[in-house]
């Protein structure tokens, strides 16, 4: 296994657990204890783990691209809860949109009124959501699960043979030279495929995010149309998103 691969199982391990020991990853990755600390020694020099006696621990708290297979992330709650809200004013009926998977998108459904709408999805907390909403096509891609999310050469074609008028996209972090990115590379085909298909394409990601990078970057500041956030972006975290031609959409809520 490449030293990639090993990054990307050791962060998967500890989103799934939240600590992880040298012994329990030399077993499962088939590597010495020695590579296992150098690989735990790098990954903490990007700022993803702290090192602790025997293994490691999150460095932040939300360092999730992907959910729990337990119950759906609910920290930072009433920032999401906003971003959705700010989300659903760019959905009008008989839509066809793509709701990527995420604790952010996540509310996004929960807030959807039951109307005429297309929607995709690849996550399965979205999909058992949106299915007590009758008026509501559901498309569901397909593919194999890494924990809430559907993924796989499957669903990525079946997407890419679509015409998806507006996607709505997680991310772990959002950098001003990192982009968007996310901790592992299963879900990368998926997200370019809904970024290659679709006519409009919105991140949305709380403020904690920003100045944030996870592993792998998915995409590119210039490939999304607009970022929405929260009211707790302050204008100069905002301003080297803006300068880089992104529009940003943060302070107040708009009244309706």
């Amino acid at each position: 296994m490449n030293p990639l691969r090993r990054y990307e199982a050791i962060m998967e391990q500890l989103l799934a657990s939240k600590e992880v020991t040298v012994a329990d990853l030399s077993d499962q990755l088939q590597v010495t204890g020695k590579t296992i600390r150098e690989d735990l020694a790098k990954l903490e020099e990007r700022g993803l783990l702290v090192r602790v006696h025997g293994g490691a621990v999150l460095a932040q708290s939300e360092q999730l691209g992907i959910l729990s297979v337990k119950e759906p992330v609910v920290k930072h709650s009433d920032e999401k809860a906003e971003v959705a809200e700010r989300a659903l004013r760019y959905i009008e009926p008989k839509d066809i949109i793509a709701l990527d998977g995420g604790s952010t998108t996540l509310e996004i459904a929960r807030r959807l009124d039951n109307i005429p709408l297309t929607v995709i999805t690849n996550d399965v907390y979205i999909i058992g959501e949106l299915a007590r909403k009758p008026d509501i096509r559901l498309v569901v891609p397909g593919g194999y699960r890494v924990r809430n999310m559907l993924t796989g050469p499957e669903a990525e074609s079946y997407v890419r043979s679509l015409n998806v008028q507006k996607a709505f996209l997680s991310a772990t972090g959002v950098h001003p030279e990192y982009g968007f990115s996310i901790y592992t590379g299963d879900l990368i085909a998926f997200k370019r495929a809904l970024l290659e298909s679709t006519c409009t394409t919105y991140v949305v990601a709380d403020h904690h995010k920003f100045g944030q990078f996870a592993l792998r970057t998915f995409a590119e500041l210039k490939e999304v149309s607009r970022i929405i956030t929260d009211s707790g972006l302050t204008e100069s975290a905002a301003q080297p998103y803006t300068e880089a031609g992104v529009e940003v959409e943060y302070g107040d809520l708009p009244a309706d």
